[in-house]
């Protein structure tokens, strides 16, 4: 059984209030993204105290270390002791990242039907590019190597793979399944559930 772990999704960034596709683009949370990291840092003070035992990972984006960092600030804990796992990054957007979905559209009309048709399984275009499959055959290893409680600071994409791996949801709602930037995810007894 997966040890005992919590989740963040990085705080707001300018991006996220656009609608802004950013994928692996590396991109700085916001003041209220600032807000939401120091929240959910006291709301884990609360909860686990001082992390006695756990681990620290976050993906190695500017946007989920910063989140890391207030998070652990907030916690009482030193800001920089925590890991990087570029397993843990946000899906690919390819050709996409940097755009708001009606920019596409303006550009290509069309353009995004084929992803509104299938989310998990649309590949954007250009290179590197990942689909919510590839994200979850990426992230699969690195649950299955979890052995101790662990906080993790992550994406959105991460999370709603997680899931589908983790509680078997549906492809479709797996990726349409809100992911707010101001809870916790906790995952205890093999089952996941907001805070």
């Amino acid at each position: 059984m997966l040890p005992l772990a919590y989740f963040v999704r990085h705080g707001q960034t300018d991006w996220n209030a656009e609608g802004r596709i950013q994928g692996q683009a590396d991109t700085d949370i916001n003041e209220l993204g600032r807000r939401q990291a120091d929240a959910n840092g006291s709301r884990l003070a609360d909860i686990v105290g001082r992390a006695d035992g756990f681990d620290f990972v976050a993906s190695p984006k500017r946007r989920t270390r910063e989140t890391m960092e207030r998070v652990r600030a907030a916690m009482g804990l030193p800001a920089g002791a925590y890991s990087t796992d570029p397993r843990l990054i946000e899906m690919h957007f390819g050709d996409w990242q940097t755009f708001t979905l009606a920019e596409l559209e303006a550009e290509t009309p069309g353009s995004t039907a084929a992803r509104d048709r299938d989310k998990w399984n649309f590949v954007p275009p250009g290179a590197n590019a990942e689909n919510y499959q590839m994200l979850a055959d990426r992230i699969a290893p690195w649950l299955a190597e979890l052995k101790r409680p662990t906080i993790c600071v992550t994406h959105g994409g991460i999370i709603r793979v997680m899931f589908r791996l983790i509680e078997g949801w549906t492809p479709e709602a797996a990726c349409t399944g809100s992911v707010p930037q101001d809870r916790i995810l906790e995952l205890s007894g093999g089952r996941l559930r907001w805070l």
